[in-house]
């Protein structure tokens, strides 16, 4: 086989996600597997370009992972003309610049989202990009999870009859800070660094709706500073000025109706970190990171209130297992593979960044919503 590299601009890869997902468990992940195979006698090799601010971290990292390739100049590595791709995993307030100078440079985009603050600048993204006439996408890892792979097996083969509902939570708690260390970074409940579980969750909450269900066609959201005060990573005590918790209400096209709780402050008390039921006319599904349980109507018990005796049934016995039938993927891996197959074929490929400010333009929506007390029409968005 022929190896055909391209290379790519990692910016944010001594962060969390950015070193865990996107570097080691994708890109990496590739390179282990002998490259990701194209189909057509060539085998296509990513070369990472580690970038960050951190020298040190940068070095660490390259040392530790054989890699050779590193800068904290990323004017210097746009400039290069043999760099192929740019990918950013950095805090969402430093994005759009860096986004834009790799538009100019005329790399190919790949982001984490949010892609912007605002929905104007997500707009002027793929504007920019579209006009430059590069290939762009933005990370929607969710869709990508084995328990929601299941579902929307689910979903084509018209398990559901009509869906009616959709209900999701997410969330756990995250540290203060003060007695033991949060799990979170600081900046995550800073407003004025672009944090915010709204702003976090409701790009995310977007494309999942969107892609299984139908385009969110309106919200009504309520958010809330649950925790005001937290530590940060050097212990000193900060104001968090962010929402840590937001309650969403979502119509949909077609005439189901979302409904997802988002917290950094809650204590889970369900089988995963974020689970949505949906039901329909014809049964009911719950659907994890992992697992994803059904019931059909054929097999829906008949529950009977009475508060005067004690529950005699295991409700969650009642609900049969959908089988994996298939090897599931790191979901991370899977979308940068799609995504690699989209520059190098041109295979269609539409989680672009006119996606990604659909999620931006439902986090800007939801926060109004909140701020306003009304519901707000979330209008379609185009170039």
């Amino acid at each position: 086989m022929t190896r055909r590299t391209v290379r790519i601009a990692m910016n944010g890869v001594t962060g969390r996600m950015g070193y865990r997902q996107h570097l080691v468990r994708s890109i990496l992940a590739i390179r282990e597997q002998g490259g990701l195979d194209l189909g057509n006698g060539e085998v296509l090799w990513p070369e990472p370009i580690l970038i960050g601010r951190r020298e040190h971290a940068l070095r660490e990292i390259a040392e530790r992972h054989g890699l050779t390739h590193w800068s904290t100049d990323l004017d210097a590595v746009l400039a290069d003309e043999s760099v192929d791709v740019y990918f950013d995993a950095q805090v969402t307030s430093a994005r759009v610049t860096a986004i834009k100078k790799a538009i100019a440079a005329g790399k190919h985009i790949y982001t984490e989202k949010p892609t912007a603050t605002d929905v104007a600048g997500a707009l002027e993204l793929a504007r920019l990009a579209e006009a430059a006439g590069i290939k762009h996408g933005v990370v929607q890892d969710k869709i990508f999870l084995p328990g929601l792979l299941k579902l929307k097996r689910l979903i084509d083969g018209g398990f559901f009859g009509e869906i009616l509902s959709v209900r999701g939570d997410f969330g756990y708690w995250v540290f203060e800070g003060d007695w033991q260390e949060a799990q979170r970074p600081s900046w995550n409940y800073r407003s004025e660094d672009g944090g915010g579980i709204v702003v976090d969750m409701f790009p995310h909450w977007e494309y999942v709706l969107h892609e299984l269900f139908g385009r969110v066609t309106s919200v009504t959201a309520h958010v809330a500073t649950h925790i005001p005060q937290r530590w940060d990573e050097r212990g000193k005590p900060y104001a968090a000025t962010a929402d840590d918790a937001a309650y969403g209400i979502f119509q949909l096209e077609g005439g189901a109706v979302a409904q997802i709780n988002s917290s950094w402050t809650v204590r889970v008390n369900r089988d995963e970190l974020v689970e949505f039921q949906v039901d329909g006319t014809h049964g009911s599904a719950v659907a994890g990171l992992r697992r994803c349980r059904v019931q059909h109507r054929s097999a829906t018990p008949k529950p009977v209130w009475n508060p005067d005796l004690p529950a005699t049934e295991s409700f969650r016995d009642q609900w049969q297992e959908v089988p994996d039938n298939t090897e599931f993927e790191n979901g991370f891996k899977s979308q940068w593979e799609l995504f690699l197959r989209h520059i190098a074929l041109d295979e269609p490929y539409h989680w672009d960044l006119l996606a990604g400010a659909r999620g931006v333009q439902l986090a800007e929506l939801g926060l109004k919503s909140s701020a306003e007390g009304r519901r707000y029409d979330v209008p379609e968005l185009s170039l």
